[in-house]
């Protein structure tokens, strides 16, 4: 077992507050802190902090020992690869509109950009690696998105409160086929605009927005959403798609997984995400990065509904696990009330592991005797070569930790 040493990715979109207080760094931080990241990513990976202040990074101790540190199992399913990334988000502001291509799609794509010479680290890259990229978000405090395509029929509804005179034919072509098929129509319609045509669209949506809200309509909280990303994007075309949209507000150790093909865009808060560790990203607005909506309606998946939220499955006392079809990963919380007797819980699996107390203090120990105390906002590797670790709290108080492994264990 090792401390880790991660790194902090200091997006516009991120929070002066949030990373910084849990890692104990004077508040507010010089510059917005968006993601602490977790795990062997290529681009930032985690540095092993060994007892006399020695660091290697992660990815270099993978690289060195595939089997002891991933697991025989991990090692051949993903080819020496570490599946995973975990990061702590902190959204201040909106991040752009995206959803993430399948297996095959990545591949396909990674293929498609390798062969027409386009360099990995370039802006315009869309695929730069061939994997899958799907994730799940738990909430570490309210934490507000977009996410999956709302019901088609709740869509009307809502286009029929705002009563648009701009918008009405094209609210018909949703109540005429209220399917995925007018979804798809009506979504490639208003991303394909003309930028003369939205210039004269958004902002007789906007003032109708304005009114449902004086109203205290019942789509309140998606017309203020609407009227926010309005205000940060003019002339956006992601402003009006975000009209399709199911809005979330999850509370703490709530969590959606978005598959691949999910459109979404986290709007606030403060999260643990997991991923695959994978840099695959299509954009379709509401960003001044590289966008390009072809590819994006490519990998789209326009079925509707409502987006499942999780609660997390209690397996045992103290552990709570989100289920998901990801084979890349799965996340786990452990939870300690103050004063809770004989808490330790067996980390069990033959792969790696990285755990995050984002609460109070644990302690991690193996069967060989090494320690290793965790106090708020630490870190820690565990690798397959460990065996079976114990993890409870290191005192009196309440205790919380986010636990990140492979989805095959």
């Amino acid at each position: 077992m090792d401390l880790l040493r991660n790194a902090v990715r200091p997006y516009a979109w991120g929070s002066r507050t949030v990373i910084a207080d849990l890692l104990g760094r004077p508040v507010p931080a010089p510059h917005p802190e968006a993601e602490l990241w977790m795990g062997a990513h290529p681009g930032d990976p985690s540095w092993l902090v060994g007892p006399d202040g020695s660091e290697v990074s992660l990815l270099e101790a993978v690289n060195a020992d595939p089997a002891g540190q991933l697991g025989e199992g991990c090692l051949n399913r993903w080819r020496g690869r570490l599946p995973f990334l975990m990061k702590v988000l902190a959204a201040e502001e909106p991040l752009s509109l995206q959803a993430h291509p399948s297996a095959e799609q990545a591949a396909e794509g990674f293929d498609r950009e390798e062969r027409a010479g386009v360099p990995r680290d370039a802006s315009t890259r869309n695929y730069p690696d061939p994997t899958a990229k799907p994730e799940l978000v738990c909430a570490l405090s309210e934490f507000h998105a977009l996410a999956g395509f709302r019901e088609a029929a709740r869509t009307v509804e809502l286009l029929g409160a705002l009563d648009v005179p701009e918008l009405r034919g094209h609210a018909q072509l949703l109540t005429a086929d209220p399917t995925e098929n007018g979804l798809r129509f009506l979504f490639t319609t208003w991303i394909t605009l003309p930028q003369t045509a939205l210039d004269e669209l958004l902002p007789p949506v906007l003032d109708a927005c304005v009114r449902h809200v004086r109203e205290r309509g019942e789509f309140a909280l998606e017309c203020r959403t609407i009227l926010e990303l309005g205000e940060r994007h003019p002339g956006d075309a992601g402003v009006l798609c975000a009209l399709l949209m199911n809005r979330l507000a999850l509370q703490p150790g709530e969590a959606i997984y978005l598959p691949a093909g999910n459109l979404h865009a986290y709007l606030q808060g403060s999260a643990v995400e997991i991923l695959a560790n994978s840099d695959n990203i299509l954009r379709g607005g509401l960003t001044p990065k590289h966008v390009d909506v072809p590819e994006l309606l490519r990998v789209l998946d326009f079925s509707c509904g409502d987006m499942p939220v999780q609660r997390g499955e209690q397996v045992q006392p103290h552990l709570t696990v989100y289920r998901t079809p990801a084979a890349e990963f799965e996340l786990s919380r452990l939870d300690w009330p103050a004063d809770a007797p004989d808490g330790d819980v067996p980390l069990g699996g033959d792969g790696p592991q990285i755990v995050i107390c984002v609460e109070g203090a644990v302690r991690l120990h193996t069967h060989d005797g090494d320690e290793l105390l965790l106090e708020r906002g630490e870190s820690a590797w565990l690798p397959a070569c460990d065996g079976k670790a114990h993890i409870g709290p290191a005192g009196p108080a309440a205790a919380r930790v986010f636990r990140a492994t492979s989805g095959e264990h």
